[in-house]
Parts: C-alpha cells; structure tokens; sequence
C-alpha cells in the first residue's frame, strides 16, 4: 500500500490494548512476560485463533478512526512485544526457564534458556502480517523484537558470549524480516529498548546484530527505544536521557523511534542522528488524561526545533497495550489532530 506522502504522517510504536474478553488484565498489568504466558488467555486453544482475529481487526479500526497513517496489528497475538519471537526459535528452552534481575533492577524474572545453536524453524509473524495487509488499506508497519534485546532476555547457557549470540539471533530475526517484507509490510520495526539498558554492551556489537538483522531489507526501517512501559516503570525510574542513542546514526536503519513526552527528553539530543528521520514521542503513557491537541501540537512543535518536518513521524512514546482502550483511542486521536494542525501551520 501506498506509504503518506504528506508531512508529519503518524503512527504507533505497535501494540494497542488487548480486549478483557480475550486477556486476564489485571494478570498482564505487572508483567512484561519473557518466557510464554499462556494463563492469560482468557479463551480455549481451539477459539483462541478465531478470537485474536476479530480483537486485532478491533485494534486496526480503532486507530484507523483515530486517523493514524502507518498502522499495526495492535500486537494483539502477543503475550509481550519479544516473547512470542524468542520462544518460537530453535535452541531456545522457555519450558525450563531461568532467573535474572528484571530490567527495573529490583526483582526476579524467569527467562529463557540459550541451550542449543539458535535458527528460525520457520515463519511466526507471517500470518499476523498477512492478516493485517488483509484488513488494511494505509500503510501497514510490523514489530520484531530486536537482537540485541532478545539476547539480554535469555540466559546464554550454549554461546560463548553475549555477541555470539546476539548475531545468531540477528540471523533468525532477518529471516524472519525478508518474510514479512514479502507480505506486504510497509515498514519493518526492531524494539531495542535494552540497548539504554547496557549501555557498554550495546557500544561493543549493538550496530553489528541491528545491521544484521536489517540486511537486504528494502522498505523503511524503525528502530525503538523506550525506557519501558509506563504502567511498569514509573516516570521516578526514567532517565533524563538516553545512554545509547548517537551510535544509532551509524545502523542502516532509516528512522529512531525515542521516547520523549513522558520523560521530558532534551531533544537536543537529535542533533547526534541527523541521517535518520525521527519517530517522536508526543504522547506520555503514564498521564491517565488524554492530552489535549494543543499540549500534542506544542510537542510536535518542540521536535520541529530540532529536526526538519520531512524528518519527523509523530508516534506515542511506547506502545499502547497497557491503557485503557478508551484512553488510547482518545490519546491517538489527539496525537493525529495534532498533526494535522502542525501540518497546515507549516503549509
């Protein structure tokens, strides 16, 4: 499908609420699962399919409605934004996991185990992209986890390192991107969210796994960071900026999706990725009000300072799934008036 050719198209980082008939909420609410959650499916394996469907044709309409230009699936077959990838590969063990230290640094999270080399055994995503190229006529944008994240949510009991392992996972993820190309995504975005999280880590062989991951891939490319979701990492926790993020100038990626809005970012950070168009944080997640167009404008107006209106692509500051389905509706209404009010100001 034709991509927006108009200035400041809109779009979401990829997930939107799951419906409380389809997912246990209030299970989901604390958790951002690594290993498989099946509890929180509320229907039976043989409705489950059937279910996801009609929710993610739900999510489609909600935010073409709300006027969104690049839209997702609403990742609404996902447990969380990585899991369903990394368990479905090869020499990767999430039925006997292990235990790390959370993201948030203070609690315990069970994980999968690297027991074998890690491959693609075959498609996992294809179908959702296919469902979504089905049910759409805008421009239609698919998620993958990234390597570098997927190789800091596991525990490596096969690699000889975190590098090794990252690139195999590099492997598995472009596999799967070339598929989901040929599916009709219009754009393809890796999450990396990790990389701010192990800043050293991420210095030493991020760009190499992001490359990798990316190679051959010749529609528009994101990459996402965020410093986690609102409902599970209070603004308290959030930096000022990011730890990582003028080494991503140097990915073949063509656009850096950051989260701004909630943590009130300097942009002039931006400057360190001038050959990148910009997916801008313009909605803070953790703010129960849906913010009025003017208060988007003025964040869309900010980023304008920094980064030319051909550069920048308004987006929430993280996916949408832990919010009430209304709050998000209303807040990526707000976000695309907002756009749209920025777009005829600037003619």
């Amino acid at each position: 499908m034709p991509m927006p050719t108009h200035l400041l198209p809109t779009t979401v980082v990829g997930s939107y609420p799951q419906p409380e008939w389809l997912v246990n909420r209030a299970m989901l609410s604390k958790v951002v699962p690594r290993t498989r959650l099946h509890d929180m499916w509320r229907l039976p394996a043989e409705h489950l399919e059937e279910a996801q469907d009609d929710a993610t044709i739900v999510a489609i309409r909600d935010m073409e409605r709300a006027g969104i230009d690049i839209v997702t699936d609403g990742e609404i077959r996902r447990e969380s934004y990585s899991n369903r990838f990394a368990t479905a590969l090869d020499g990767i063990d999430g039925d006997n996991p292990a235990m790390i230290v959370a993201r948030t640094g203070n609690t315990q999270t069970p994980v999968p185990r690297v027991v074998g080399p890690v491959k693609r055994k075959g498609p996992v995503e294809l179908h959702d992209m296919q469902f979504l190229r089905k049910n759409t006529d805008r421009a239609a944008k698919i998620t993958l986890p990234g390597p570098f994240t997927m190789s800091q949510q596991a525990k490596n009991e096969f690699y000889k390192d975190e590098e090794e392992l990252a690139m195999a996972l590099a492997e598995a993820v472009n596999a799967e991107a070339l598929d989901l190309q040929k599916a009709g995504a219009d754009v393809i975005q890796l999450d990396e969210p990790w990389v701010r999280n192990n800043p050293d880590l991420a210095k030493r062989y991020a760009v190499k796994a992001i490359n990798r991951a990316l190679q051959g891939i010749t529609v528009p490319t994101v990459v996402h960071l965020c410093f986690g979701y609102a409902a599970v990492v209070p603004g308290s926790n959030k930096p000022a900026g990011y730890s990582f993020l003028a080494e991503l100038d140097d990915t073949i990626a063509d656009q850096i999706s950051i989260e701004a809005a909630q943590p009130k970012l300097d942009l002039g950070v931006l400057k360190d990725l001038s050959s990148k168009k910009i997916m801008l944080g313009v909605l803070d997640l953790a703010d129960p009000a849906i913010e009025s167009v003017d208060t988007v404008a003025a964040r869309i107006r900010n980023g304008l300072k920094y980064v030319s209106p051909d550069r920048l692509v308004p987006a929430p500051d993280c996916g949408t799934k832990y919010m009430p389905r209304a709050t998000a509706f209303g807040k990526l209404k707000a976000m695309c008036d907002a756009a749209a009010m920025v777009r005829r100001e600037i003619g």
